[in-house]
């Protein structure tokens, strides 16, 4: 089942599923899934309250009607213990955090809380007594934390999006090693009132998603002022939106600056995603990062450790035998700092952000890998300290520096996918979410574990393209493929047409299938939609032979396409195979 948002609204709204159809489906999901995801399921009890309110309301009422979600087990939910993956620590909660409430209140539908490096303090997911998340594309390698199991069950199909908190890099980190959108806002835009702190003046609450579309409609809910979180802010400004039309500036570090730790193929697939950059209309700068490096150090080197100890240090002060064995050594053992330390560390860190804020003024964005390498568990186990302060070599600076950011999925490798990430001035998440998109689009990836980025999303409207459905021969993967890639085509979307095409198979060299529209004895036929340059579809179509062409045809959301469409004269020379549903399953027959 594919869980964009739009996607499901789409179904809400043409009646083919209902929000109880859907939890149902995924309850069942999440139970035969991997245990470590969930440290808490609402049983269907719970889930019923929720899914009768939807009952009595309507979409045009609720902007995340029917929408599931999983909520990190830092941030509390009424009535659902919070165990910031310390059972000994655990609460109920009588009342939501803010931001739960707010996401519930637009409809959402919650379905559990999720698993987390203990008190949110780890970049790797393993440091858990529920047990280490592993990598939703290959179970070798960590999930990346903390908030593991949120990454873990949006990338897997667990639920449409999700909550997280991000201090160091959890909600960027996670996001890159399970191929998602990981958007972390500015400090305070999203409240934490109800959240457990790690380092409250720099906690953020972060969303999972599968898209930047999804994760813009998410931010849009969550992102009020909150009376009740001192810390919490309203937007003073905007960048405004960064259409794909004019030019993009955005820095890099110089070569000397990055840091893959001998991953090449990190390393490759950085700079291929600066090229992409490139070709979509950015233009490159080359910056220095190191005061931006120089002030991530701060954070694991100077007084800001000792934030966590205020946070739970008293608790595991009193309950030795409670934490996590790495966490219980970070946070027990940095009270060494004065408040000497502490405002010393704080002039340093002013001194560097007036400089990193120049250099920031002067681009759209700093573009940085999300993490310059990717671990197996076997080697965090071995290494656990030194493994996670790598991870966090171009996160940590961030909230400290108070910049906004969007991890963005640019590359799947052999074994984990990769991802960079945008950063921005604070309150600048409109216009990097419009970049990303861009970005995210012409990576040409699949969102998740496997789902084609929906075309809402995309820039299929630019003038100078077009959409074009394809049934047979062009799928991906098969004999006629090549030649979508030639004229530049890259896949919108995997869907169906409408419940009215008949489909014949041809005794063509290589085989192709004729598609025929019939309302009376039709069904949905499974296509794939492309965009393709305006001034290649010409020659595209010079190379179609009789009996096919090109006309327009119906898809399942009821809009109209260019596509593959044949005379009636298949329907006599042609073996029908309507009944299989489409060319690949044709295929699989022989």
């Amino acid at each position: 089942m594919q869980l964009d948002i739009a996607y499901l609204q789409s179904c809400y709204r043409k009646g083919s599923l209902t929000p109880t159809q859907l939890i149902a489906e995924l309850r069942a999901a999440c139970q035969k899934a991997d245990p470590t995801i969930w440290i808490y399921l609402l049983t269907e009890e719970e889930l019923t309250p929720y899914l009768e309110r939807l009952a009595r309301a309507t979409m045009e009422e609720l902007p995340l009607y029917g929408i599931p979600f999983a909520i990190k087990d830092n941030i509390d939910f009424a009535g659902v213990p919070t165990t910031a993956a310390c059972p000994e620590y655990s609460y109920l909660p009588q009342q939501s955090a803010t931001v739960v409430q707010l996401l519930v209140d637009a409809g959402a539908i919650p379905l559990g809380k999720t698993n987390l490096d203990q008190f949110a303090t780890g970049l790797v997911g393993t440091r858990s007594p529920y047990g280490g998340c592993t990598n939703s594309f290959d179970p070798d390698y960590i999930s990346g934390g903390s908030s593991s199991g949120s990454a873990v069950a949006v990338a897997k199909g667990l639920c449409s999006f999700a909550l997280g908190t991000d201090t160091a890099g959890s909600g960027r980190v996670p996001a890159a090693f399970n191929n998602l959108i990981g958007l972390k806002p500015s400090k305070g835009l999203i409240s934490t009132q109800g959240v457990v702190p790690a380092c409250r003046s720099l906690d953020c609450v972060s969303i999972f998603a599968l898209c930047t579309g999804d994760a813009e409609t998410v931010l849009q809910v969550a992102a009020q002022p909150d009376a009740g979180d001192p810390y919490s802010r309203q937007i003073t400004h905007s960048s405004g939106k960064y259409s794909g039309k004019e030019s993009c500036i955005f820095g890099v570090p110089q070569e000397d600056q990055l840091q893959f730790f001998g991953n090449a193929t990190y390393e490759q697939a950085y700079h291929q995603a600066v090229a992409r950059l490139e070709a979509i209309g950015g233009s490159k700068r080359v910056i220095d990062l190191q005061p931006f490096l120089d002030a991530a150090k701060l954070l694991y080197e100077g007084p800001w450790v000792a934030e966590r100890t205020a946070a739970v240090g008293g608790f595991l002060a009193d309950h030795p035998e409670a934490g996590y064995p790495v966490t219980r050594k970070i946070i027990c053992e940095s009270n060494t700092f004065s408040a000497v330390d502490c405002f010393q560390a704080q002039y340093r860190l002013q001194a560097f952000k007036a400089t990193t804020d120049r250099v920031l003024n002067q681009l759209d964005c700093l573009v940085l890998p999300t993490a310059g390498t990717c671990y197996t568990i076997k080697e965090v186990e071995e290494n656990p300290i030194a493994l996670n302060s790598n991870l966090g070599t171009y996160t940590n600076f961030m909230n400290l520096l108070d910049y906004c950011g969007i991890a963005v999925p640019t590359a799947l490798t052999e074994s984990v996918p990769f991802g960079v990430t945008l950063v921005g001035e604070a309150f600048g998440e409109e216009r990097l979410l419009a970049l990303a998109a861009r970005l995210h689009e012409a990576s040409n990836l699949p969102m998740g574990t496997g789902w084609a980025l929906p075309p809402q999303y995309r820039a299929v409207e630019a003038s100078d393209r077009t959409l074009l459905m394809v049934c047979g021969a062009h799928l991906q993967g098969l004999p006629l493929h090549f030649q979508l890639e030639e004229l530049n085509a890259y896949l919108v979307e995997r869907t169906t047409t409408a419940p009215n095409y008949r489909m014949f198979a041809l005794e063509t060299q290589p085989p192709k299938p004729g598609l025929v529209r019939d309302t009376g004895q039709g069904a949905a036929i499974e296509v794939e939609v492309y965009s393709i340059p305006l001034e290649n579809l010409g020659p595209f179509v010079a190379q179609i032979p009789h009996p096919l062409g090109i006309g327009k045809v119906e898809l399942d959301n009821r809009t109209w396409v260019t596509g593959f469409i044949a005379e009636p004269v298949v329907m006599e020379e042609g073996r029908e195979i309507t009944e299989l549903g489409g060319w690949r399953k044709y295929l699989a027959t022989k």
